[in-house]
């Protein structure tokens, strides 16, 4: 596997975004645990903003990340822990560390266990550094002004990844089914379930070939010059169909970090309800 091979040749922090329960009963030798990159909730107001970027720069810099490593990150596997490896990638580029040194490890510890590579229990205990926080990615992220601004623009698509229960309004979130006050979908957005970005393979859900990925986003109008902006529900699974995006080449690619935890919460902002499709009695049988 391409990770055991880097961490010989190049400086390389990997961490490791499961709960302690799973980190502690093996991980990948000297990861660090940061399980916060997943159950965070941001809210995309200036506060909110500044809240996430103190809380992460503090937490990347204690585990020894300062511009010079390579970030690899890691969950379970692609489709068990809801995209938050992802999750960190997109922190880590929002933050403005060097994109060239933020990889997710395809398959996750499923796949390295699969590959018959070593793992421990050991807890890392690596040097804080000051992590280095820039501008120069910032714009990957769009906050609830922006959002509200792409609604009401019919040439940005408005990509909704959440579980189908979720986008037919059954249900507020993965968390139960009203964890927030309101269930439904933004006005407008279109939807491909986050799923459908993998495909199975003999060790995992690894992501679909880029060729693959433009199928499942022509089904909603998406090409690669189509500009974008991805969301669920706080964010973890939209990160996972950010990077899978990315990798397959489409130019224009943002994510509402704040999704649909901060949207819902809000009764003044519009939602659509109930089935996004007219239901209509089925037509009686043709008897011979």
């Amino acid at each position: 596997m391409a990770l055991a091979a880097m961490r010989t040749t190049a400086p390389t922090v990997v961490i490791d975004t499961r709960d302690a329960a799973n980190y502690a009963e093996a991980h990948i030798p000297g990861a660090v645990n940061i399980h916060e990159i997943f159950t965070y909730l941001a809210t995309s107001t200036p506060e909110g903003l500044s809240a996430l970027r103190e809380t992460f720069a503090t937490a990347f810099g204690n585990a020894g990340l300062s511009g010079k490593e390579t970030a690899v990150i890691y969950e379970q596997s692609m489709e068990t822990g809801f995209g938050q490896s992802c999750r960190g990638y997109v922190l880590l580029r929002y933050l403005g560390y060097p994109r060239d040194k933020i990889k997710v490890l395809h398959g996750g510890f499923s796949a390295w266990r699969a590959a018959g590579l070593p793992s421990a229990t050991d807890v890392p205990h690596p040097k804080p550094v000051v992590f280095p926080v820039t501008t120069r990615a910032r714009d990957i992220l769009v906050d609830l002004a922006a959002m509200k601004t792409a609604v009401a623009d019919r040439h940005i698509v408005k990509l909704d990844v959440r579980d189908v229960d979720e986008w037919i309004a059954e249900s507020s979130s993965p968390y139960g089914r009203d964890f927030c006050p309101r269930k439904g979908r933004i006005p407008g957005s279109v939807w491909i379930e986050w799923y459908r970005m993998m495909k199975p393979t003999p060790t995992g859900k690894m992501f679909k070939s880029p060729s693959e990925i433009l199928a499942e986003c022509a089904t909603v109008g998406i090409s690669r010059e189509t500009p974008v902006i991805v969301f669920c529900f706080k964010g973890a699974r939209a990160s996972n169909t950010f990077v899978a995006l990315e990798e397959a080449g489409l130019k224009d690619v943002r994510l509402y970090f704040g999704s649909w935890n901060e949207w819902s919460r809000d009764p003044a902002l519009p939602i659509e309800e109930g089935l996004p499709y007219k239901v209509s009695a089925a037509s009686p049988p043709i008897r011979g």
